[in-house]
């Protein structure tokens, strides 16, 4: 009876363990699940990565493209100063050119006056009869309306006293407004006044030379600077208007290549 129950308790024991055996064949199965599922997992992570690199691409490229653009920008707009720099360096010079002729002609007016002056034997206009008005200046029998004239003209050619030389011309015109100068005063003091940027008093005086003397040799000279005033004031169709009314009134003029360079640089 021993015999037979230890044999039974072994069989036993043994068919448990039998039983108890396929546990590992499951924690196989679950690692071969989890192993299945990191590898299918892996691809997505990978699709991801490229996406976020093609991304970082794509932004570098814009940045890239943005900085080129800004480069490009920039590039445009210095080009425009020194095309802005470039036409205001012309038009000083102009003017440079324009204030020599002044002198050039004044200095020719005087030496013509002295080597032309009447002697005093020989009868010429009566005193106080002002000289007419033409091409150029004719010298006075007037003492005095010939010193306040060389006065207020020595103040710019000489001494270069250029604020006080203005109202040593608005004296002049004042008192001698009939003077063979007069257009000359008037063109004087309209380029002081130009260049002190009072443009609506400069006008006024360009506009009497062209106005009041139309035979005298300043009206070229007095639209062409009535079409810079027009300029300085942003009036382009007033600036083209007294350019084209000079070279149709004096075409040979030595002002009207300036005029025909400056309807050019505005068209």
């Amino acid at each position: 009876m021993t015999v037979k129950y230890t044999l039974l308790t072994a069989i036993t024991l043994a068919h448990a363990s039998a039983i108890a055996n396929p546990a590992p064949v499951t924690d196989i199965n679950r690692n071969r699940t989890a192993i299945s599922t990191t590898q299918q997992a892996q691809p997505a992570g990978s699709i991801e990565q490229r996406l976020t690199a093609l991304e970082r691409i794509v932004e570098a490229r814009s940045e890239a493209q943005l900085r080129m653009a800004q480069q490009l920008q920039l590039l445009l707009d210095e080009v425009s100063e020194l095309r802005g720099v470039t036409e205001t360096h012309t038009y000083q010079l102009d003017e440079i050119l324009q204030r020599q002729r002044d002198i050039y002609q004044e200095i020719d007016r005087r030496v013509s006056a002295i080597q032309t002056t009447p002697s005093a034997n020989i009868p010429t206009i009566p005193v106080n009869t002002p000289a007419p008005a033409t091409g150029t200046a004719v010298y006075s029998s007037d003492v005095s309306e010939n010193e306040a004239y060389d006065k207020a003209v020595n103040m710019v050619l000489k001494d270069r006293r250029y604020d006080a030389a203005i109202p040593e011309f608005e004296s002049f015109i004042k008192s001698y407004p009939d003077s063979g100068y007069a257009p000359n005063a008037h063109y004087w003091l309209g380029q002081l006044l130009f260049n002190n940027n009072e443009l609506a008093k400069a006008k006024t005086h360009f506009e009497r030379v062209v106005k009041n003397f139309p035979d005298s040799g300043k009206v070229a000279d007095a639209l062409l600077k009535l079409g810079q005033v027009a300029e300085r004031e942003n009036d382009k169709n007033t600036a083209l208007r007294y350019y084209r009314q000079l070279l149709e009134k004096q075409p040979n003029a030595t002002s009207a290549k300036l005029a025909q360079d400056r309807i050019n640089a505005l068209k």
